[in-house]
């Protein structure tokens, strides 16, 4: 079997062929809803920047180059809170990439369908993601099968000035 390198929705070159620990650090009391994501040795993965006082709800995730990924924007009027994806720091429709919405309007556990742009009657999801805050997990299936793409466990760790999950 030969060792295939991992396709990605966004670039593969964000893509590993192996674990990967990441940090999420937060800091507390500011007036942007802004975090990093560092490796273990807390050398810059990436910047999500966003603002908690804006017209239309929008972030943009960023490389450690500073070069914009994707924008992610709230779609307003959404009884479903959807979010569309969108390449660099466009929010274009030929730039998205995928959107995502809860499976339902009331959860007590998180639970998100995601459809890639080319899924426009948005019947079926292409994925599933079913995560836990108390238990600070996630899964992310392959559309409505029991196939696993993706699962993260974040043990978490509180630092005084910042917000850290780590695993």
């Amino acid at each position: 079997m030969q060792n295939q390198r991992p396709s990605g929705i966004i670039n593969p070159k964000y893509c590993a062929p192996y674990n990967v620990d990441l940090a999420i650090v937060r800091k507390v009391l500011t007036l942007s809803d802004s975090f990093t994501v560092t490796d273990v040795n807390g050398k810059i993965v990436f910047n999500l920047k966003g603002s908690l006082i804006t017209l239309h709800d929008h972030r943009v995730l960023l490389d450690a180059a500073g070069e914009p990924i994707v924008t992610l924007r709230r779609k307003i009027m959404s009884a479903h809170d959807q979010w569309q994806v969108f390449r660099g720091e466009s929010t274009e429709l030929k730039d998205l990439i995928f959107s995502v919405k809860k499976s339902s309007v009331f959860q007590l556990k998180t639970k998100l369908d995601v459809f890639l742009a080319n899924n426009t009657k948005e019947e079926v999801c292409d994925f599933k993601v079913k995560g836990s805050w108390f238990e600070r997990s996630c899964v992310v299936y392959a559309g409505e099968s029991l196939t696993i793409a993706a699962q993260i466990l974040i043990p978490i760790t509180f630092q005084p000035d910042q917000m850290a999950w780590k695993p």
